[in-house]
Protein backbone atom coordinates (compact mmCIF):
# COMPACT_ATOMS: atom_id res chain seq x y z
CA UNK A 1 0.00 0.00 0.00
CA UNK A 2 0.99 3.47 -0.92
CA UNK A 3 -0.57 5.26 2.11
CA UNK A 4 -0.73 4.89 5.47
CA UNK A 5 -2.93 6.09 8.06
CA UNK A 6 -2.12 7.02 11.82
CA UNK A 7 -3.48 8.92 14.29
CA UNK A 8 -2.67 10.95 17.19
CA UNK A 9 -3.53 12.00 20.63
CA UNK A 10 -5.85 15.60 20.43
CA UNK A 11 -2.71 17.29 22.18
CA UNK A 12 -0.33 16.23 19.42
CA UNK A 13 -3.41 17.57 16.88
CA UNK A 14 -3.99 20.82 18.87
CA UNK A 15 0.22 21.17 18.63
CA UNK A 16 -0.07 20.86 14.94
CA UNK A 17 -2.40 23.57 13.86
CA UNK A 18 -0.38 26.54 15.23
CA UNK A 19 3.29 24.55 14.03
CA UNK A 20 4.57 26.03 10.84
CA UNK A 21 7.80 23.74 11.00
CA UNK A 22 8.68 21.56 8.17
CA UNK A 23 8.85 17.56 8.49
CA UNK A 24 12.32 16.41 9.35
CA UNK A 25 13.63 13.68 6.61
CA UNK A 26 15.02 10.86 8.64
CA UNK A 27 15.90 8.48 5.69
CA UNK A 28 14.50 8.07 2.03
CA UNK A 29 14.84 5.88 -0.71
CA UNK A 30 14.11 6.43 -4.66
CA UNK A 31 12.60 2.90 -5.28
CA UNK A 32 11.41 3.74 -8.71
CA UNK A 33 12.66 6.32 -11.40
CA UNK A 34 10.44 6.43 -14.59
CA UNK A 35 10.41 8.60 -18.14
CA UNK A 36 7.06 10.75 -16.42
CA UNK A 37 7.51 9.93 -12.44
CA UNK A 38 9.91 9.00 -9.83
CA UNK A 39 8.63 7.05 -6.31
CA UNK A 40 10.37 7.66 -3.11
CA UNK A 41 9.85 5.89 0.87
CA UNK A 42 10.99 7.87 3.60
CA UNK A 43 10.45 7.57 7.09
CA UNK A 44 9.83 11.27 8.68
CA UNK A 45 9.49 13.04 11.54
CA UNK A 46 6.55 15.27 11.13
CA UNK A 47 5.40 18.83 12.51
CA UNK A 48 2.95 17.50 14.64
CA UNK A 49 4.87 14.63 16.55
CA UNK A 50 4.21 11.64 14.12
CA UNK A 51 6.92 9.40 13.12
CA UNK A 52 6.02 7.72 10.05
CA UNK A 53 6.94 6.09 6.54
CA UNK A 54 5.41 7.78 4.02
CA UNK A 55 5.23 6.87 -0.16
CA UNK A 56 5.43 9.31 -2.21
CA UNK A 57 4.98 9.36 -6.24
CA UNK A 58 7.03 12.71 -7.36
CA UNK A 59 6.57 14.41 -10.87
CA UNK A 60 7.59 17.53 -11.87
CA UNK A 61 4.26 19.30 -11.79
CA UNK A 62 1.76 19.74 -14.84
CA UNK A 63 -0.24 22.57 -16.75
CA UNK A 64 -4.03 22.83 -17.55
CA UNK A 65 -5.71 24.91 -20.56
CA UNK A 66 -9.07 26.23 -20.21
CA UNK A 67 -9.37 27.26 -23.56
CA UNK A 68 -12.10 29.82 -23.98
CA UNK A 69 -14.19 30.88 -27.12
CA UNK A 70 -16.10 33.93 -26.26
CA UNK A 71 -19.61 34.55 -28.78
CA UNK A 72 -22.25 36.23 -29.62
CA UNK A 73 -24.56 33.77 -26.73
CA UNK A 74 -22.59 32.15 -23.85
CA UNK A 75 -18.81 30.90 -24.15
CA UNK A 76 -17.53 28.00 -25.52
CA UNK A 77 -14.66 26.19 -23.85
CA UNK A 78 -12.03 23.65 -25.49
CA UNK A 79 -12.58 19.66 -24.06
CA UNK A 80 -10.23 16.78 -25.93
CA UNK A 81 -11.35 13.15 -25.58
CA UNK A 82 -8.89 10.73 -25.53
CA UNK A 83 -8.50 6.89 -23.89
CA UNK A 84 -7.12 6.97 -20.60
CA UNK A 85 -6.03 3.21 -19.44
CA UNK A 86 -5.94 4.06 -15.43
CA UNK A 87 -9.65 4.91 -15.77
CA UNK A 88 -10.21 2.20 -18.69
CA UNK A 89 -11.99 4.78 -20.15
CA UNK A 90 -12.34 7.32 -22.81
CA UNK A 91 -12.59 10.63 -21.07
CA UNK A 92 -13.58 14.33 -21.50
CA UNK A 93 -10.72 16.49 -19.92
CA UNK A 94 -9.19 20.15 -20.72
CA UNK A 95 -6.02 19.87 -22.77
CA UNK A 96 -3.35 19.06 -19.99
CA UNK A 97 0.44 17.78 -19.93
CA UNK A 98 3.71 17.62 -17.81
CA UNK A 99 6.05 20.29 -17.34
CA UNK A 100 9.45 19.65 -18.33
CA UNK A 101 12.28 19.97 -16.13
CA UNK A 102 13.78 23.24 -16.26
CA UNK A 103 10.70 24.72 -18.38
CA UNK A 104 7.88 28.11 -17.53
CA UNK A 105 4.28 26.47 -16.47
CA UNK A 106 2.93 29.17 -18.76
CA UNK A 107 5.68 28.09 -21.63
CA UNK A 108 4.56 24.39 -20.91
CA UNK A 109 0.99 25.42 -21.38
CA UNK A 110 1.32 27.09 -24.53
CA UNK A 111 3.22 23.85 -26.05
CA UNK A 112 0.64 21.45 -24.43
CA UNK A 113 -2.28 23.50 -25.69
CA UNK A 114 -0.35 23.46 -29.71
CA UNK A 115 0.74 19.87 -29.34
CA UNK A 116 -2.48 18.73 -28.39
CA UNK A 117 -4.90 20.39 -30.32
CA UNK A 118 -3.65 22.91 -33.04
CA UNK A 119 -4.65 26.02 -31.04
CA UNK A 120 -2.75 29.00 -30.10
CA UNK A 121 -4.39 31.64 -27.70
CA UNK A 122 -3.26 35.91 -27.39
CA UNK A 123 -4.32 35.88 -23.66
CA UNK A 124 -2.77 33.55 -20.96
CA UNK A 125 -3.78 33.67 -16.74
CA UNK A 126 -3.16 31.26 -14.28
CA UNK A 127 -6.10 31.00 -12.20
CA UNK A 128 -6.04 27.79 -10.30
CA UNK A 129 -3.20 26.09 -8.66
CA UNK A 130 -3.64 22.74 -6.24
CA UNK A 131 -2.31 19.40 -5.61
CA UNK A 132 -3.54 16.63 -7.40
CA UNK A 133 -3.50 14.05 -4.89
CA UNK A 134 -1.92 15.23 -1.70
CA UNK A 135 -2.02 11.94 0.00
CA UNK A 136 0.73 10.57 -1.79
CA UNK A 137 1.40 12.66 -5.07
CA UNK A 138 3.39 15.10 -5.20
CA UNK A 139 2.45 16.49 -8.57
CA UNK A 140 1.13 20.46 -8.46
CA UNK A 141 -1.33 21.16 -11.26
CA UNK A 142 -1.82 24.85 -12.77
CA UNK A 143 -4.95 25.69 -14.97
CA UNK A 144 -4.22 28.87 -17.51
CA UNK A 145 -7.10 31.03 -19.03
CA UNK A 146 -6.63 30.89 -22.38
CA UNK A 147 -8.76 33.18 -24.83
CA UNK A 148 -8.68 34.83 -27.98
CA UNK A 149 -7.90 31.64 -29.38
CA UNK A 150 -6.74 30.75 -32.84
CA UNK A 151 -6.86 27.12 -34.84
CA UNK A 152 -4.23 25.45 -36.11
CA UNK A 153 -2.43 21.97 -36.55
CA UNK A 154 -2.18 19.93 -34.10
CA UNK A 155 1.03 18.41 -33.42
CA UNK A 156 0.42 15.07 -30.62
CA UNK A 157 2.71 12.65 -29.69
CA UNK A 158 3.05 9.19 -31.11
CA UNK A 159 0.59 7.97 -28.89
CA UNK A 160 -1.67 10.00 -28.18
CA UNK A 161 -5.23 10.19 -30.16
CA UNK A 162 -7.11 12.99 -29.33
CA UNK A 163 -11.05 14.19 -30.60
CA UNK A 164 -11.14 17.86 -30.24
CA UNK A 165 -14.40 19.66 -29.89
CA UNK A 166 -15.56 23.19 -28.40
CA UNK A 167 -18.44 22.86 -26.31
CA UNK A 168 -20.72 25.31 -24.77
CA UNK A 169 -20.03 26.08 -21.04
CA UNK A 170 -23.72 25.04 -20.09
CA UNK A 171 -23.55 21.98 -21.41
CA UNK A 172 -19.92 21.76 -20.21
CA UNK A 173 -21.58 22.04 -16.98
CA UNK A 174 -24.30 19.84 -17.29
CA UNK A 175 -21.89 17.19 -18.56
CA UNK A 176 -19.83 17.58 -14.87
CA UNK A 177 -23.09 17.29 -12.90
CA UNK A 178 -23.94 14.40 -13.94
CA UNK A 179 -21.14 12.57 -14.07
CA UNK A 180 -20.14 12.72 -18.00
CA UNK A 181 -17.16 14.54 -17.22
CA UNK A 182 -15.01 12.77 -14.77
CA UNK A 183 -11.85 14.19 -14.78
CA UNK A 184 -10.82 16.28 -11.28
CA UNK A 185 -8.45 19.11 -13.21
CA UNK A 186 -11.38 19.32 -16.21
CA UNK A 187 -14.07 19.60 -13.11
CA UNK A 188 -12.04 22.61 -11.63
CA UNK A 189 -11.75 24.41 -14.33
CA UNK A 190 -15.30 24.11 -15.71
CA UNK A 191 -16.98 25.10 -12.59
CA UNK A 192 -14.27 28.09 -11.88
CA UNK A 193 -15.13 29.41 -15.36
CA UNK A 194 -19.30 29.19 -14.52
CA UNK A 195 -18.82 30.51 -10.73
CA UNK A 196 -17.06 33.59 -12.40
CA UNK A 197 -20.05 34.12 -14.95
CA UNK A 198 -22.47 33.78 -11.78
CA UNK A 199 -20.59 36.79 -10.16
CA UNK A 200 -22.84 39.52 -9.45
CA UNK A 201 -21.25 42.65 -11.31
CA UNK A 202 -19.62 45.32 -9.18
CA UNK A 203 -21.91 48.72 -8.79
CA UNK A 204 -20.04 51.65 -10.65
Amino acid sequence: SLAYSISMPKSARSKSSRSKSKARVLSSLVVYRGPAFWVSFAEVLEPTGVRARRDIVHHTGSVVILGVEQGPGEPRILLERQYRHAAQSFLWELPAGRIDKGEKDLAAAKRELLEETGYTAKRWKRILRFYASPGFVAETMAIFLAQNLRSGTAQPEADEVIQVRMVPLSKAVRMVMSGRIFDGKTIAGVLWLAQQKTKPKPRR
